[in-house]
């Protein structure tokens, strides 16, 4: 079977640091936190009183008031950047190719916010007041299925959860679809917005979530020797993928192409990642081999880098043993110390900064970058980002319960 190349054609992205890939690029560029003190609700109780939340979304600027009501914050995140990605590829879904284009979303915990306040009109007022597009509103799938209803895709439909590595699962799976012919374009990526009381409280008793609670800027440092743990964030994050030979037709702007994409389980721990760093090393040596590259040829690294002592610690090792000699070259930098984590989001938008970097040739920086580990020892782009030339990019994704998801996407050649 012959394997359809496939390009990125469309970026769209929702994130605390901006919304637009100019606003949002801007906020790399300027090395911002996007870390504050949580407003969405009174966490003065809490043991972590910070977040990076999206700040200036107005949902009603991308759909009808009436949608607005019926969807919960994740599914509005997700809409708004599909129409960002749209309108960015220039790319229109009409009657005659929408059986062509497919929707692929993910999101690792959807409809935290209406699961809340749904829950709470029950305790306060019974069964008859809970909304009747309560169950709708809170389905991880839901996402999904509105950017098909809105944009009216026809083409494959399908959500993916995989906790922390949905983002990089979705873009994957999307891409798998349209080599194998499924489909010509595919609208792919994540989204999250799960900044509420239980979902703080519940990461709180893990004692995962940094508490420096009066450095709100400076708490997400991954890689960092005084890390403390990662940083609630949400978002969403959307890439229009494009079978190459469709994107040339149209002349279409391509970011890159996407050429390897690899998984693997760490069957170890509910949270913690493998030690040995067994499940992250086979997910980029597999993206690695789909995409027939050696590891010299990739330049820049995303990495999942949570800010997270576990985290950092087992990345930094796996990128050693699939890199070796190699691994002291390739620049890596975590965006999660502006943006946050993420979740379901984190690598779609993460992606998105890889194909971004590969346009504007600079890499983003790991911000809050202070005191070295000597555990973690390899070229973290400290603070301020840095022009490279760059070819090829690397993206990680790795979530609790094991998954691992790596992508790669490398500057288009038009020979």
């Amino acid at each position: 079977m012959i394997r359809r190349r496939v390009v990125v054609t469309g970026v769209g992205v929702i994130t605390p640091i901006g919304i637009g890939k100019e606003t949002f690029w801007a906020g790399l560029m300027e090395a911002r936190s996007g870390v504050g003190r949580i407003s969405r609700f009174d966490a003065s109780g809490f043991d972590t009183r910070i977040a990076a939340e999206v700040r200036d979304f107005d949902p009603a600027a991308f759909m009808e008031k009436k949608e607005v009501r019926r969807n919960d914050r994740f599914v509005q995140f997700a809409y708004a950047a599909t129409r960002m990605a749209l309108d960015d590829a220039h790319f229109t879904i009409t009657a005659q190719n929408a059986g062509q284009v497919g929707v692929l979303i993910g999101s690792g915990i959807g409809g935290a916010e209406t699961w809340e306040n749904q829950h709470q009109i029950l305790l306060e007022r019974g069964p008859g007041r809970v909304s009747p597009f309560f169950i709708p509103m809170i389905i991880v799938n839901m996402a999904a299925g509105i950017v098909s209803i809105l944009t009216g895709a026809k083409g494959p439909n399908s959500a993916v959860v995989t906790a922390c590595a949905t983002g990089g699962n979705a873009v994957g799976d999307a891409m798998r679809i349209i080599q194998r012919g499924e489909a010509t374009a595919m609208l792919a990526g994540g989204t999250e917005a799960a900044i509420t009381p239980l979902s703080v409280a519940g990461f709180c008793s893990m004692k995962a979530m940094s508490t420096r609670n009066d450095e709100p800027a400076k708490a997400s440092r991954p890689f960092d020797a005084k890390r403390d743990g990662f940083v609630m964030g949400e978002g969403a994050g959307m890439v229009l993928l494009e079978e190459l030979e469709h994107a040339l037709r149209r002349e279409a702007f391509i970011y890159g192409e996407m050429v390897g994409y690899g998984m693997s389980g760490d069957a170890y721990h509910i949270t913690q990642p493998d030690p040995e760093a067994d499940g992250a090393t086979r997910s980029m040596a597999n993206a690695l081999r789909d995409a027939a590259m050696a590891p010299a040829d990739v330049q820049y690294i995303n990495a999942h880098g949570t800010s997270t002592p576990y985290n950092d610690r087992t990345e930094t090792l796996a990128i050693k043993r699939v890199f070796g000699l190699h691994a002291g070259k390739v620049a890596v930098s975590s965006t999660k110390s502006m943006t946050g984590h993420l979740f379901g989001a984190a690598g779609a938008v993460e992606l998105i900064t890889c194909a971004l970097a590969l346009q504007h040739q600079v890499l983003p920086p790991t911000i809050n970058y202070e005191f070295p580990d000597p555990e973690c020892d390899l070229d973290y782009i400290p603070n301020a980002p840095r022009s490279a030339a760059v070819d090829a990019a690397m993206s990680n994704a790795f979530g609790f319960g094991g998954h691992n998801a790596t992508l790669i996407v490398r500057r288009y050649d038009r020979r």
